[in-house]
């Protein structure tokens, strides 16, 4: 969907977990954004891998139902520490997204350095300062639990960067090790 300048655009953003996967629905109209709603999909961690997953997956479908977004962003995830984390946490990654595509939702991706620099003009910014600045971007009572945060960041990146910002952010930089750098022979 390419939204007018004027035009109302939904934006689900999503940050995935296994145990906790926040959501943050916002909607912008030209330059002005506007808070819609945000929380956490939670899995019991007595559950099987599979039934988790399931949960994730029926939690972010209930979403599209509800808010029905014209678009979906979901953080890139990483390496942990634990490799075995890593791999549940891209699965849980991967029963959002594929409930994402099965509900005909245009998704993008970004990293958290990407999204933090888009938000808070820092890419290493702590979650405190990232509650802080959801909180004032979106004109909100009290900042948003971390994961919810999380989530309402990544789709205000997308809605201020637009389908090309992942691209434009990312240029002349590689990833190791789970972190950005830059590329060799690139001068910043």
């Amino acid at each position: 969907m390419n939204p007018t300048e004027n035009q109302a655009i939904r934006i689900l953003g999503i940050d995935p977990g296994l145990r906790v996967t926040g959501f943050g629905v916002i909607e912008r109209t030209g330059g002005r954004l506007a808070y819609l709603a945000s929380g956490c999909i939670r899995t019991d961690a007595r559950d099987s891998l599979p039934a988790r997953l399931g949960s994730i997956h029926g939690g972010i479908r209930d979403l599209l139902a509800s808010y029905k977004p014209d678009q979906a962003v979901i953080e890139i995830v990483f390496v942990n520490v634990n490799p075995q984390s890593t791999l549940l946490l891209g699965q849980a990654r991967g029963a959002a997204i594929a409930a994402l595509v099965a509900g005909g939702v245009e998704v993008a991706e970004y990293t958290a350095l990407q999204v933090k620099q888009a938000v808070v003009g820092n890419g290493h910014a702590d979650k405190i300062q990232v509650q802080h600045m959801v909180r004032r971007l979106l004109s909100l009572p009290g900042d948003p639990s971390p994961d919810a945060a999380d989530a309402l960041a990544c789709a205000i990146a997308h809605a201020h960067g637009g389908q090309g910002m992942g691209a434009l952010a990312t240029k002349g930089f590689r990833v190791r090790n789970g972190r950005m750098i830059l590329a060799k022979g690139r001068a910043g």
